[in-house]
């Protein structure tokens, strides 16, 4: 116990949202926050003229606490009763969750007022019987022995930029991506290879020319800053594309089949009833999802994906 730091500065990664759920002033946190760096020798937030954001370490350390004060949280909550909230753990990718599944939890929630989410995001696999998750969102082929499984999105392959990126490069066809900048994620190395091969230009394009991100994020916002185009799941970004803020200059769209997004969960998850209900919920939003546009087969080196 001796080894534990003060505990009220961890509960957010914001200093905003820990002053108001703790009915204090900003300045308060902050200066809790000091007291926690001190305690602990580490500079956790980063402080501007404009903002305060998290460094690596305290990212890092964020992510690895965060389960515990939220289990800590929920013993508490059982112990002196829940007033029948309902909690469900969901893991998924830091995409898939910003891009895809956040803007459409308002309507979950409008739904069910009663069902807490707690949503998690990692690109690690899940140990459902080590973590506290009830399902997760993954990307393979549907293979996951012992657990429940079933598709959501289709996986469509399609290179996006901004209007402003086309224009200042005349992009018209295809064969106009030789020489420009392709912008790759680090979680989806073979994105770019599986496209270009598929479009048939492995004799003009360098598929792996261009710089090269963490995460699909990074990637969408050096896109969104016109840096080059991004090679996108076209679903993830439907938002951007009917806004005007992503275009797609020209195509094949090409479709990775089974190689897609699965909800997967063990099958004693479904005893929780919140688990339930989002399923539910989740699988009804991909079967409104938009898939009638022509797509094309993947193609990979070896024949078809």
């Amino acid at each position: 116990m001796q080894n534990l730091p003060p505990l009220n500065p961890l509960r957010h990664s914001s200093m905003r949202n820990a002053a108001e759920e703790m009915n204090v002033t900003a300045g308060a946190v902050s200066r809790q926050v000091k007291a926690l760096e001190e305690c602990l020798g580490v500079m956790l937030f980063r402080r501007t003229a404009s903002e305060i954001v998290l460094t690596a370490e305290g990212e890092r350390y964020f992510q690895s606490i965060s389960p515990h004060l939220w289990a800590l949280a929920d013993a508490t909550k059982q112990l002196i009763g829940s007033k029948g909230q309902e909690v469900v753990h969901i893991r998924a990718y830091t995409t898939f969750g910003g891009k895809w599944l956040i803007p459409k939890l308002s309507n979950f929630s409008d739904l069910h007022p009663g069902v807490e989410i707690r949503l998690t995001t990692s690109l690690e696999a899940v140990d459902f019987d080590r973590e506290k998750v009830d399902a997760a969102i993954r990307l393979g082929d549907g293979g996951y022995p012992g657990l429940e499984v079933e598709k959501l999105i289709e996986n469509h392959l399609a290179p996006l930029c901004t209007p402003e990126y086309v224009e200042r490069h005349g992009l018209k066809a295809k064969e106009d991506l030789a020489g420009k900048k392709l912008l790759h994620t680090l979680a989806r190395p073979e994105d770019w290879r599986v496209w270009v091969d598929t479009a048939g230009l492995g004799h003009l394009v360098d598929w792996y020319q261009g710089p090269k991100y963490a995460s699909s994020m990074l990637a969408y916002q050096a896109t969104l800053d016109h840096q080059g185009l991004m090679v996108a799941q076209k679903a993830l970004f439907r938002d951007d594309l009917d806004a005007g803020r992503l275009v797609q200059p020209f195509g094949p769209t090409v479709t990775r089949g089974a190689f897609t997004y699965y909800l997967i969960y063990p099958r004693n998850r479904m005893r929780n009833p919140a688990l339930r209900k989002f399923r539910t919920w989740l699988l009804q939003q991909c079967g409104a999802e938009r898939n009638d546009e022509a797509v094309i087969p993947a193609l990979t080196r070896f024949g078809q994906a």
